[in-house]
């Protein structure tokens, strides 16, 4: 397809960058360096008036909420966080696919009147168990989830779960779904408007490559 504005697209390194390249591809979007091996934050690609920016995951929503990208792929666990705030989402990309899941002990008791609940989704959480009309004390970690409740940290935690091996190996398990997560599109508002032509055709040459997968 042809591109009569200049787009930058934000990318986070890793499955989500591996999984969005068939579908631009199906644009006729490729990136003429491999992210991998190359140093730069902003890559060209086969398109003159298309570039990709390479940015943390939990950062694609502020850039492109901010204009500092005119569309971009984040999960929907980081769009939980975000709030979505100056975004659309048009689009489900049904890639790098898992569930956001309260997980602990086997046998843990979800009722208790105070929970204290690990987790980097912090939001997430609490609109959860608010939902539930429990109180939770919320305690933010970064990394390394499954180590919380193992050392009386915390009682449960709130983390994305695909096949369930590393609970398994520390002694817990999935107890309660919150929310299926996949890699949605997303675009700055003012972006749709100024620059329309070229990404409404993106937009729904991508949902048919979705739909053809």
């Amino acid at each position: 397809m042809n591109f009569d504005a200049p787009l930058t697209i934000a990318l986070s390194k890793g499955r989500i960058f591996q999984d969005s390249l068939p579908l631009l591809a199906q644009a006729g979007i490729e990136p003429t360096e491999d992210p991998e091996t190359s140093r730069k934050l902003i890559l060209d690609t086969n398109q003159p008036q298309v570039k990709l920016v390479l940015i943390r995951a939990t950062d694609v929503p502020t850039y492109v909420q901010w204009g500092a990208a005119d569309l971009g792929v984040a999960g929907k666990d980081v769009l939980m966080e975000h709030g979505g705030e100056g975004l659309y989402e048009p689009l489900d990309l049904n890639i790098a696919r898992c569930r956001m899941m309260v997980c602990g002990r086997p046998g843990a008791d979800l009722s208790a009147r105070r929970l204290r609940i690990a987790t980097k989704y912090v939001n997430s959480a609490r609109r959860h168990f608010a939902a539930k009309g429990q109180q939770i004390e919320v305690i933010k970690l970064y990394g390394s989830m499954e180590l919380a409740p193992l050392v009386g940290l915390s009682d449960l935690i709130v983390d994305l779960v695909e096949t369930g091996n590393t609970l398994k190996a520390n002694g817990l398990e999935p107890l309660e779904h919150m929310a299926d997560i996949s890699s949605r599109l997303i675009l700055n508002k003012a972006s749709w408007k100024m620059k329309h032509s070229s990404l409404a055709g993106l937009v729904e040459v991508l949902r048919e490559a979705v739909c053809t997968d």
